[in-house]
């Protein structure tokens, strides 16, 4: 059994279009309705900077600054019934223009690393700007997928960046023509380490995933999506780490000139990609219909969530913006179930409240208008 992970209070001050807003909340759902344009999307988008990154709309520090607020900076505050019990979340920025730089307490107490979120609560989110995830580019789909495995595992980000900032380095001494071997030895088993850690904790995910998804019993409402992670070692992870890293490490080693006439590094876990199939039809997720294509992506949120709950032992807080849209009454309803059955608090947004009438008294109400909140 999960235990309860919820909100019960939101504060913000010159976060995008509020100037300043307060909610008082309780451990039910929360559905936010209102005009497109009025700030719902804004007030989920302060609840993912609960968690480490850059949000769910991945923007600068700078861009989420209330214009004209720019001296002062943003900030959020909450208080959370989390997994290591009540605490009290302060971010924000300090400094100014390139020094510009994230700041976080925990119950008034500066912390190091925002990374420390995570003892407290996991933050998943659904937003219409990823409907287009099947059809998109590969980096949507990997950028997708690490915040899959993020919510499991938390220094995945870390050695996500560590491995990107490698590259960058090997990069550019491979286009300034500088082979010094030394210099590169060092940086390509970084980067032997740091890519076979990652793709390791990417595969292990999706077999979790996987194993969770065939157990459950089919839900008509909701597809099944049958995934698959290729581009990088494939099949090659049945071995042991250390061999995997050897090889990857040779394999940088011989491509040094190769990689150095495009300009970039040709292997890697940043070459990888998801690929998801309708498993009941069989089918590409990208050759279905939209609808399919949403449905697909709701199951399988729901699916990493419900993992996200047995792995942890509470379920994460969800985000779901304009989740109703394109859902007919009995989808909705059996989302709405599926959701409650999850033991998680969720946020959902619409522009009609009657969308969320299935939630009946499972929720609280607010509506949203020109950046105030009633």
């Amino acid at each position: 059994m999960t235990s309860k992970v919820f909100l019960t209070r939101l504060k913000l001050n010159a976060f995008r279009n509020y100037a300043e807003a307060s909610l008082r909340l309780d451990q039910r759902h929360v559905v936010l309705t209102g005009d497109n344009g009025s700030g719902k999307t804004n007030l989920l988008e302060a609840i993912s900077f609960l968690s480490p990154g850059r949000g769910l709309r991945r923007a600068t520090l700078s861009d989420v600054t209330q214009v004209g607020a720019e001296n002062i900076g943003f900030s959020i505050f909450a208080e959370v019934t989390g997994m290591d019990g009540d605490v009290a979340i302060g971010t924000g920025v300090e400094g100014e223009g390139e020094t510009l730089s994230r700041r976080l307490r925990l119950n008034g107490t500066p912390v190091k690393s925002v990374d420390e979120l995570t003892d407290h609560l996991r933050v998943l989110w659904l937003t219409p700007s990823m409907d287009g995830l099947f059809t998109g580019s590969s980096s949507d789909r990997r950028r997708f997928l690490d915040r899959l495995v993020l919510s499991l595992d938390p220094s995945h980000g870390r050695r996500a960046s560590d491995f990107e900032k490698a590259m960058r380095g090997r990069n550019r001494l491979l286009s300034d023509g500088r082979f010094d071997p030394l210099w590169l030895e060092g940086i390509e088993k970084q980067m032997a380490e740091l890519g076979i850690s990652m793709a390791v904790a990417r595969h292990e995910m999706l077999g979790l995933l996987r194993a969770l998804i065939e157990s459950r019993e089919n839900d008509a409402n909701f597809p099944t999506a049958s995934l698959t992670l290729s581009g990088f070692m494939d099949g090659e992870f049945h071995r042991p780490a250390v061999d995997l890293e050897d090889e990857y490490l040779a394999l940088l080693k011989d491509n040094r000139y190769r990689d150095a006439g495009a300009g970039r590094t040709l292997e890697g876990p940043h070459r990888a990609d998801l690929y998801v199939r309708h498993a009941e039809k069989d089918m590409d997720a990208g050759r279905c219909s939209t609808g399919e294509q949403k449905a697909l992506l709701v199951g399988l949120i729901l699916a990493h969530a419900q993992l996200t709950a047995n792995m942890t032992g509470h379920a994460p807080v969800l985000l779901l913006d304009e989740i109703a849209a394109h859902l007919d009454e009995g989808r909705r309803a059996a989302l709405f179930d599926l959701i409650h059955a999850l033991g998680g608090q969720s946020f959902m947004t619409g522009t009609d409240a009657s969308m969320f009438s299935g939630l009946q008294d499972r929720a609280q109400f607010f509506n949203v208008s020109d950046g105030s909140i009633g």
